[in-house]
C-alpha cells in the first residue's frame, strides 16, 4: 500500500508530476517509467475522460497542445486518443508515444508498487469519469496505490462518497486561515501546497489531525533563478523533509527531488 505519511511509511516520497515531464512527453508511460528510474516512488498524472465512457490519461481536455490530435478528448474514442502520438511535441525521440488509457497505469502502478496521485481534469463529464474510475479500480485492484486529487474540493467529497475506501488529495495554491479546517471539512486524506505558499507551521497543524501533505516544486532551473534573488528555497525545503513536516516533494524533475530528499533525510 502506498503510505501517504511519511510517519507510516518510514520516507518522504517523490512524486513525480506528470512523470519525468521536465525532458519527457507528460502524461506518457515513457514519463512514468523514467520517473521510476530516477528514484519516483509516486507519480501524478491527469485524467479526462473520452467519448465512448473511458479514461485516458491527459492533462487538458483538449488533444492539441501535448498530442497530434484535434478537439476535445470527449469527442473520440479511447482507442482513437489512445492511438495519437503524445511524444513528437517534447522531441522527434520520443515520436509514436501513445496516450495511455487509466488502466494500464493503474496496472503498472499495482505491479511496481508506485503510488498514484490521480487529477480529475474533467468537470463536465464528472460522474461519467467516477463511475469509470470506481470500476477500474476493482478491475485492477490498485485501490492501495491510488490518492484521487482536485482543485474541486466538493467534487473529491462525491468520488469519497461513489467510490468506498477512496483516499482524497486537496490541491490549494494559497494559504489559508485554518488549514486543519480545510483540511478536515472537506474529509481529505492528503493536500498538495505549492511550496512558495507553505509554511512549517501549518504542516504541523495539518498533521496533526492526521493528513499528509504532498509539497510542489518548480522545476530546477527556476529554483535556481529564485535561489539567485536571495532565497534559500533548496536549503529551507531541506529542512521541512529534515523535520518530517512534507511526506511528499512532487515536481517535474525526478533525479532532482531524489537528491534533496536523500541529502536532507533524517540518519
Amino acid at each position: 500500500m502506498h503510505e501517504l505519511l511519511a510517519s507510516k511509511s518510514g520516507r518522504v516520497h517523490v512524486c513525480g508530476h506528470r512523470g519525468q515531464s521536465v525532458d519527457y512527453p507528460e502524461n506518457t508511460m515513457a514519463a512514468f517509467r523514467r520517473a521510476v528510474e530516477l528514484g519516483a516512488d509516486a507519480l501524478e498524472i491527469d485524467i479526462v475522460t473520452s467519448g465512448d465512457g473511458d479514461i485516458v490519461v491527459l492533462h487538458d481536455i483538449a488533444l492539441d497542445r501535448t498530442t497530434n490530435g484535434q478537439g476535445p478528448a470527449n469527442g473520440k474514442t479511447a482507442a482513437q486518443i489512445h492511438a495519437l502520438d503524445a511524444g513528437s511535441k517534447c522531441a522527434g525521440r520520443f515520436a509514436g508515444e501513445p496516450v495511455p488509457l487509466l488502466g494500464e497505469v493503474l496496472a503498472y502502478a499495482r505491479d511496481n508498487h508506485i503510488g498514484l496521485h490521480v487529477e480529475i481534469k474533467d468537470a463536465e463529464n464528472e460522474d461519467i469519469l467516477i463511475a469509470r474510475l470506481k470500476d477500474l479500480l476493482a478491475e485492477t485492484g490498485a485501490m492501495d496505490w491510488v490518492v484521487a486529487i482536485s482543485f474541486d474540493h466538493q467534487q473529491l467529497a462525491k468520488a469519497k462518497a461513489m467510490i468506498p475506501g477512496l483516499r482524497t488529495e486537496g490541491i490549494t495554491h494559497a494559504r489559508h486561515v485554518d488549514p486543519r479546517g480545510l483540511v478536515t471539512r472537506a474529509g481529505l486524506d492528503s493536500v498538495s501546497v505549492e511550496v512558495d505558499v507553505f509554511r512549517a507551521e501549518d504542516g504541523r497543524a495539518i498533521h496533526a489531525v492526521g493528513v499528509a501533505i504532498r509539497c510542489h516544486l518548480p522545476p530546477p532551473a527556476r529554483i535556481a533563478a529564485i535561489e539567485s534573488y536571495g532565497r534559500a528555497v533548496r536549503s529551507v525545503v531541506g529542512g521541512w523533509v529534515a523535520e518530517g513536516v512534507v511526506d511528499c516533494l512532487s515536481g517535474d524533475d525526478v533525479g532532482y527531488l531524489r537528491a534533496l530528499v536523500d541529502e536532507f533525510r533524517p540518519g
